[in-house]
């Protein structure tokens, strides 16, 4: 008698395509059969301490997988590539991508994954270009850890909504990984250093900050070099970043009944304000009167 799919597999133990190796685990089973119509279906995840010895060589998997790295060393080998694994490394995998993973036993790994189906999940791995078969890097290392550890709270909550709330946070989960890309040569390579140092200062002076020539010049930078690096890890001009801190600073200070428009837009450095005005409504969508009436209705 075939058993319902929505029966639990802890009482059958891990699924055999999972690792012996493994010292100990925080593993959760929604769904190892699922519903592969659906947009997104997670089946399981979870985080393993693997043992010094651990070794995975696959040719295919059942499932799309994301893997990422939480401490130690090891090595992965897609299509014949190796790569270092590293804190803050997640790799892909899936149906038909050969995969080989090894720890390094003076180090051993320590790593979430999380394994799903879906007709919109390839898409959503190209989204954050991480299609199966590929690596990527995140700065910090840790960035994506409480998501990971959300969902795995989730996946064991085992309620009505389990299903569709990990669904939503993997989607988070691969949102986060592309906006904390790093390139895989390491976070100290100079351009890397060099955009999250002038990320750094936008951040800690951007009240006094004013054009893009005044960013350059202070962090010691070319202007179209300065754009290519935020370009490159940020999507945005660092003119871009600079707007969007003063105004979400400004969204703020409006929130304060007895501060005129103009006096906000003074603070964060615009000695216009309809030029102001603009800037707030091109980012946040309202006119800066239009947002206080809101918030404050």
């Amino acid at each position: 008698m075939k058993r319902p799919r929505s029966a639990s597999r802890h009482a059958l133990g891990a699924p055999e395509f999972f690792s012996p190796q493994v010292a100990r685990a925080r593993r959760f089973y929604l769904d190892l059969d699922p519903p592969r119509q659906r947009r997104l279906s997670v089946a399981c995840g979870g985080l393993e301490h693997c043992q010094p010895e651990y070794a995975i060589h696959r040719d295919t998997f059942p499932f799309y997988s994301l893997e990422y790295v939480a401490r130690g060393h090891g090595e992965l080998k897609f299509r014949g590539a190796a790569h270092l694994l590293q804190s803050g490394r997640i790799f892909a995998y899936g149906p038909r991508v050969p995969q080989h993973i090894t720890g390094r036993q003076s180090d051993p790994l320590a790593k979430y994954f999380v394994n799903f189906v879906g007709t919109g999940a390839l898409t959503l791995l190209r989204s954050c270009r991480l299609t199966p078969g590929h690596v990527s890097q995140v700065f910090p290392p840790n960035a994506v850890a409480p998501l990971f550890d959300e969902l795995i709270e989730s996946g064991l909550h085992a309620g009505r909504c389990s299903a569709d709330l990990c669904a939503s946070l993997l989607e988070s989960i691969l949102l986060k990984i592309a906006s904390a890309k790093a390139p895989l040569e390491g976070v100290e390579t100079p351009g890397f250093a060099t955009y999250q140092q002038c990320r750094r200062y936008i951040e800690q002076h951007f009240l006094r900050l004013h054009t893009l020539e005044q960013i350059a010049r202070e962090c010691h930078a070319n202007n179209a070099y300065l754009c290519r690096l935020f370009g490159r890890y940020d999507h945005q001009t660092p003119y871009q970043y600079l707007l969007r801190l003063k105004v979400n600073h400004a969204a703020t200070r409006l929130l304060q009944p007895d501060l005129l428009v103009k006096q906000v837009a003074g603070e964060v450095g615009f000695s216009d304000p309809f030029h102001f005005s603009r800037a707030f409504k091109n980012i946040l969508g309202l006119s800066p009167n239009t947002f206080r009436r809101t918030r404050c209705a």
